[in-house]
């Protein structure tokens, strides 16, 4: 793993593919959900009855808004989506940046989490992002209906160390969770798992 970050980190950049948008979660998100269902509007066609707009635009509110409130209960910060086809396909899928509320026990270090975190889950690796040490996790879950998920999904979440020069400022969790094509397995939701990977190769700590 490597050595013990001495930047202090109040924020964080990150570079989304084409056709995804930031929802901000702490501030400005009905601006943004707005914005997208907008935009989502707009590249309706124009022979559409004006009740059908209204009823598309209503349902992807009602989506929206369904996902936020999931983000916001997995401590989430910001939320990206894509919301236009991708070779012709819109697909499900989603990238949450979260800052969990964790209370640290004495003696607990940074490096006693992460190591914690790869005894304690298969399918975790140590990693490393933007210089701060972390654990990349991938596992794939099955369709739970009772939940709210009605076919099985890929999830792949880096668990990172906030950069801090003083006291454990904690832990940043980037979560990536896809339906792909239907088959969590597949070839179609593997290029979005490496699509992902490839975005956090541009996740860059904002420091002092």
């Amino acid at each position: 793993m490597p050595p013990a970050d001495t930047r202090n980190a109040f924020g964080y950049t990150l570079v989304i593919p084409p056709g995804w948008s930031r929802i901000p979660l702490k501030a400005g998100t009905q601006d943004a959900v707005k914005k997208i269902v907008d935009d989502a509007a707009a590249r309706l066609s124009p022979d559409l009855p004006r009740d059908k707009v209204a009823d598309a635009r209503l349902e992807l509110y009602r989506r929206l808004n369904a996902s936020v409130k999931e983000a916001r209960q997995r401590d989430g910060v910001d939320l990206y989506l894509p919301v236009e086809p991708m070779h012709g396909l819109l697909i499900a899928a989603s990238i949450i940046v979260a800052k969990p509320g964790t209370a640290r026990r004495d003696g607990v270090t940074g490096q006693d989490v992460l190591a914690q975190l790869l005894a304690g889950s298969a399918g975790s690796e140590p990693a490393e992002v933007d210089g701060s040490a972390a654990v990349r996790k991938e596992r794939t879950l099955p369709a739970d209906p009772a939940k709210g998920a009605d076919a099985p999904s890929r999830h792949v979440d880096y668990v990172v160390r906030v950069p801090s020069d003083g006291a454990d400022s904690g832990w940043l969790v980037v979560s990536f969770s896809t339906l792909g094509d239907g088959d969590p397995e597949g070839d179609f939701t593997e290029i979005l798992v490496e699509l992902f990977d490839a975005v956090m190769t541009t996740f860059r700590w904002r420091t002092e």
